[in-house]
């Protein structure tokens, strides 16, 4: 019993034990700390992505494809059917406010002046034109190029991935965000 109460009065032991439960402290900080940080970017991306599927609405310019590509939309789950608004040609300001603006071409192309002058910059702006039904003339691809947040998709399936990225990508979110 003797030497079991010298060994736990000695100086280097407290000293070691001090110094240990020393870098106990610090290692928990830093993994809290790590995961705060963590947590802080997923966070974000997650009320993002939230946000973008939940409230924001889709303004599909077409024709006779609207019910396909709602059926697109929704069918990924992704998308409520009521977030996907169809938008004819005599009444393309229907849009204004809207968060994403999917326009097919061929059906929209002797509109895309307007539809470009309805469109903010936060607006989010898809044009979907299959290459079978012919491309998009060079000086109207330029004018879509000069406009922020704009997508030209030739193919189906990179269509659903662009609009997702888009929902992330643009809106009106709080600046905090």
């Amino acid at each position: 019993m003797h030497i079991t109460t010298e060994l736990l009065n000695n100086p280097i032991l407290s000293t070691v034990g001090a110094v240990t439960t020393l870098l106990t402290l610090l290692s928990c900080i830093l993994v809290i700390f790590t995961v705060y940080l963590y947590l802080k970017g997923i966070i974000q991306v997650w009320i993002r992505i939230g946000r973008g599927l939940a409230k924001r609405k889709i303004a599909v310019f077409a024709a006779r494809e609207f019910n396909s590509l709602r059926s697109m939309l929704v069918d990924s789950g992704l998308f409520l059917k009521s977030n996907v608004v169809q938008i004819e040609k005599n009444s393309i300001k229907k849009a204004k406010g809207m968060t994403l603006f999917l326009v097919h071409w061929e059906s929209f192309e002797s509109q895309i002046e307007e539809i470009l002058e309805l469109k903010e910059d936060h607006v989010g702006l898809i044009i979907y034109a299959p290459q079978d039904e012919g491309k998009i003339n060079q000086a109207e691809f330029n004018k879509i190029a000069n406009e922020r947040n704009t997508i030209v998709v030739n193919l189906r399936g990179r269509l659903l991935n662009d609009i997702f990225i888009s929902m992330i990508t643009t809106g009106n979110l709080p600046s905090k965000y």
